[in-house]
């Protein structure tokens, strides 16, 4: 029985190099963000006039703001916000966009020609417009993003499920289902969903990405999570008027948004090469 690079049963399951890069810098962001939760080294509301745009040190590792606040602090409460929002933002996209896109995929006639006419209108319009659009109605705040992207994503995780269930629902396995009196219900979530989950997990992945990429934007605007609350979109607004004098007060919040979204994007990638 050998155990270098084979099992017993054969040889054993090599991964894309960019799925364990990828996985290597989600795994240490996921641990700084869980690490936020419970521990930051200051209070990240607390201002200390003789620490201003103090550059980077033992005791500030990524320094300090115009207002003396411990930067690495308010990076990690940064990237908690930023993760929290994202991940409910796909959660409502996902959700939604599956019961429209199974719906529709399965079914077909009059119901898929009404909603998917009304999903290509959404989908026409850049997300993060429909986004600023929502906030602009309802207000600021964190839970007004996560509703507006959240909502704003449903179109595409609604077009890719329905093309899934387009395919899938011409398969045999499918009809021997249907003939058997299998119901609609049961078909739709459990003999097709199951198999668009790799599909759908890379999509997830992507539409994490531009939920980051949302959420940043909109806080760097001031539409999205409001002061004293960090957050890393917000944060390089703050630094833009330091760029030269505290260029780290741009670079680590800039840095943390650039390897959340290439380790999720590298992710994706090597689940579609799998």
């Amino acid at each position: 029985m050998k155990y270098f690079g084979k099992t017993s049963v054969g040889k054993r399951k090599k991964y894309p190099p960019n799925f364990v890069i990828g996985a290597a810098i989600t795994g240490v962001m996921l641990l700084l963000i869980l690490m936020s939760f419970f521990y930051t080294p200051y209070d990240i509301t607390k201002m200390d006039s003789a620490s201003k745009l103090a550059a980077p040190s033992l005791l500030h590792l990524m320094g300090c703001d115009n207002f003396g606040r411990d930067i690495f602090s308010r990076v990690l409460k940064g990237m908690e916000n930023t993760f929290v929002i994202a991940l409910l933002t796909v959660m409502i996209g996902t959700v939604g966009g599956v019961m429209i896109g199974a719906f529709t995929g399965y079914f077909g006639g009059w119901l898929d020609e009404v909603l998917m006419r009304i999903i290509d209108v959404v989908f026409a319009f850049p997300s993060i417009l429909l986004a600023l659009v929502f906030v602009s109605i309802f207000g600021t705040g964190r839970y007004n993003v996560v509703a507006a992207l959240g909502v704003a994503f449903i179109p595409s995780f609604a077009r890719i499920v329905r093309g899934e269930f387009i395919k899938y629902r011409e398969m045999d396995y499918v009809k021997s289902a249907q003939l058997a009196g299998v119901g609609r219900l049961r078909i739709i979530f459990v003999h097709i969903l199951p198999n668009t989950f790799t599909v759908l997990m890379s999509s997830i992945m992507i539409g994490f990405n531009n939920a980051v990429l949302a959420e940043a934007g909109m806080s760097y605007l001031g539409i999205g999570v409001q002061p004293p609350d960090a957050s890393l979109g917000s944060m390089l607004s703050e630094s833009q008027t330091y760029l030269f004098s505290a260029p780290w007060y741009a670079v680590f919040p800039g840095l943390m948004i650039i390897l959340l979204v290439l380790g999720f994007s590298l992710l994706a990638d090597g689940m579609k090469a799998r």
